[in-house]
């Protein structure tokens, strides 16, 4: 499912209160509905649309950091969900009601309990898939190595999770003696000037050592020089 329908999904039940609560009007035919006053009045389903909408603010740019907190918080509503829907199935089966059949309090009370413990849950697979495709796309950007500053922005499943697919990609590789992570998109040229953003030293490179000198210039293979350029110690020149 597209993000924008999850994140459109997550909202549906946001401004449902428990406390609305349906019951039949037996002279009409239809359904009206009442409230409950004694009742502290919550919204389902905010935190969750709130997780959700975090999603449209990443890009492999600028990964946001994971709301360890606000996911936290989902799964303990979910869990308040689970336990309202367990009490109100249990009331009616112990005073011999029909679930299927009976469309009272606890019936309709039940029913949005349900409602909003699966939004619940579709939100939160989904905030953790997407932030897993991030990840994937990380490892082919910027290699096995991550910059700090990103690595903060994981958390610790996360992290293994991008340790674990690293390490798979690079036995694949080893395996066909192949970087797929270097020119995914076929480029013009298979030579590139770089300009040196640090003194580097020599440097092993087609089978010759180089020395690369800070804001020097060299004519190199794109192949040899797309790794250094994505540790950020080579830049692509052109002046």
């Amino acid at each position: 499912m597209p993000l924008e329908a999850v994140i459109t999904n997550c909202y549906i039940l946001v401004s449902v209160s428990p406390l609305d609560v349906l019951r039949t009007d037996h002279t009409f035919g239809k359904h009206t509905r009442t409230r409950t006053q004694t009742e502290e009045e919550r919204m389902f389903g905010r935190r969750a649309a709130q997780l959700c909408s975090e999603l449209a603010q990443n890009d492999d740019d600028r990964l946001r950091r994971f709301d360890n907190d606000l996911f936290d918080q989902v799964i303990e509503e979910a869990n308040e969900h689970y336990h309202q829907l367990e009490t109100r199935m249990v009331k009616m089966q112990q005073e011999g009601l029909d679930i299927e059949t009976t469309q009272n309090r606890d019936y309709f009370g039940a029913l949005i309990h349900h409602l909003s413990l699966v939004r619940n849950k579709r939100c939160l697979m989904s905030y953790v898939y997407n932030r897993s495709q991030s990840v994937q796309r990380l490892r082919w950007q910027l290699g096995a190595v991550l910059p700090a500053d990103l690595q903060e922005k994981l958390n610790f499943s996360e992290k293994e999770f991008f340790k674990n697919y690293s390490d798979l990609l690079g036995s694949y590789m080893t395996s066909i003696d192949l970087d797929l992570t270097v020119d995914t998109t076929p480029p013009k040229d298979p030579y590139i000037q770089v300009r040196v953003m640090d003194d580097l030293g020599e440097v092993l490179l087609d089978d010759q050592s180089t020395t690369l000198l800070r804001n020097s210039i060299h004519l190199m293979k794109r192949t040899e020089a797309e790794s250094l350029i994505s540790q950020g110690l080579l830049e692509e020149f052109t002046g």
